[in-house]
């Protein structure tokens, strides 16, 4: 894919591969220079699907700046993520795309390094901040939502105000003010340029652009950063600037602006597109809206409109939901690794410094695993069927060590936003709304969503 290259591997990843090496893989190398880049940001379910029954489970794919090879089904999920032997690298895998934007983030680190930032940021989510921010979250969801009824709303926009405005408040512990919108338009700068066939950051390109803006967000931070150091807020930010590892040291001021920076992106973008595609396919099957609905008013709301947090483990359904969107749109539709040790699978064997690639969206439509893959279907997600059903054939926030911190903090307040939505309004979507979805950086509907939140009374 890379069509200029200013990129640099950092000194101890392991150098290229000689060209050929993976020839003994059956797929395909498509175009010279950008391979089947193009083909894949057009329609990846597509072309996931084509290469797969062309090549079967395990195919080599020239995309995103050379050759690599793509592993399909729970038992690559499994191999790759739990990664018993630590094979595989997070970030020899995602720093081509990522290192110029979000180098040092969590997940950019591998093996000691990840586990032991993940454990100093893994303070900030435990029960009693959790507790905080739902609270927080709860009163800024109602807040924003009173005057979503009654008219015509582009849903994606809109919750990624709110998505930006309580990310701002639970992870940045303070109102972005006015620059709420340069801070929201650098990070669509950001994971737009993670995609930019232009690798480098050439003037007019949007890797140019992403570089500007992820400078602009670190220096935000930093400058946040020595008083909140001393201070006692429950945000994200100020719990990182406390924390200390196991030898009682602080993290540097660059590495909580490198986290910041990632983290806020990832709660901002991802469940800004996971919650879209939910409300869309509430819409859709208006009889699990209903069944939602029935669920939320059951437990009863509070003062402010919502549901307790104590409350919310009983919203078994909207869980199931929950669950059954991110299977049918996944944020983060496949998962890149690289391969420090050469291995074994699927028949073939797979040198050191491979690209690695499992396809999290095909896994989540095989049919061997999910009877009915296009239908959306909750139940999919009862104790009992999910027993039924290989560990790994479900992998939305990944797996293993680098699960995604942030996966409870994701659900919680998707159903804060549901109990808020569906207890007050009922989804009616306009025609032909989300039939067209763009897969890349992370999922979106073409059309924005466009809906409307009638009233129950």
């Amino acid at each position: 894919m890379a069509l200029a290259h200013s990129f640099k591997a950092n000194p101890h990843w392991l150098p290229r591969q000689p060209p050929g090496a993976l020839d003994a893989i059956p797929g395909e190398n498509g175009l010279p220079f950008i391979g089947n880049t193009l083909k894949l940001l057009k329609d990846p379910v597509a072309f996931g699907k084509r290469m797969a029954e062309t090549y079967g489970p395990v195919y080599r794919n020239n995309s995103f700046g050379g050759p690599n090879i793509v592993l399909l089904g729970p038992d690559a999920n499994e191999l790759v993520l739990f990664d018993r032997e630590k094979i595989f690298s997070s970030e020899q895998g995602w720093g081509p795309m990522l290192n110029l934007l979000f180098p040092r983030g969590l997940m950019l680190m591998d093996f000691d390094k990840h586990r032991a930032d993940r454990k100093v940021l893994s303070v900030a989510f435990k029960p009693e901040p959790m507790r905080h921010y739902a609270e927080a979250m709860g009163q800024g969801i109602t807040a924003q939502i009173a005057d979503w009824g009654n008219k015509p709303i582009k849903f994606y926009a809109a919750i990624k105000k709110l998505t930006l405005d309580l990310a701002a408040d639970s992870f940045f512990g303070m109102p972005l003010g006015p620059e709420a919108d340069h801070i929201n338009q650098a990070f669509v700068d950001e994971v737009q340029a993670s995609i930019d066939p232009i690798r480098a950051p050439l003037p007019g390109t949007k890797m140019r652009r992403g570089v500007k803006a992820r400078a602009y967000l670190i220096d935000l931070f930093e400058r946040e950063i020595p008083k909140r150091r001393g201070g006692e807020g429950q945000d994200f930010f100020s719990q990182f600037c406390r924390a200390v590892d196991d030898d009682g040291q602080p993290l540097s001021n660059a590495a909580i602006a490198d986290h910041m920076n990632f983290l806020m992106m990832a709660a901002h973008d991802t469940i800004t597109s996971s919650a879209t595609s939910l409300v869309m396919l509430l819409g859709r099957n208006v009889e699990w809206q209903d069944k939602l609905r029935e669920e939320i008013l059951a437990l009863g709301l509070n003062d402010a409109g919502g549901v307790p947090h104590g409350q919310l483990d009983r919203l078994a359904l909207t869980d199931y939901a929950f669950k059954e969107a991110l299977r049918l749109i996944p944020p983060v539709p496949s998962l890149p690794r690289r391969a420090l040790k050469p291995f074994r699978f699927g028949g073939y064997d797979i040198p050191a410094g491979t690209h690695i690639g499992i396809n999290v969206a095909h896994t989540h439509r095989m049919a061997e695993l999910w009877p009915d893959p296009d239908t959306f279907d909750p139940l999919r997600f009862t104790p009992d069927a999910v027993r039924a059903r290989h560990k790994y054939a479900w992998v939305p926030f990944g797996g293993g060590a680098h699960m995604c911190l942030g996966l409870h903090f994701a659900t919680m307040q998707i159903k804060l936003l549901m109990a808020g939505l569906l207890s007050r309004y009922r989804i009616e979507l306009a025609p032909g709304s989300g039939d067209q979805w763009q897969a890349w950086p992370i999922p979106q509907p073409s059309d924005g969503l466009p809906l409307r939140f009638v009233p129950l009374n």
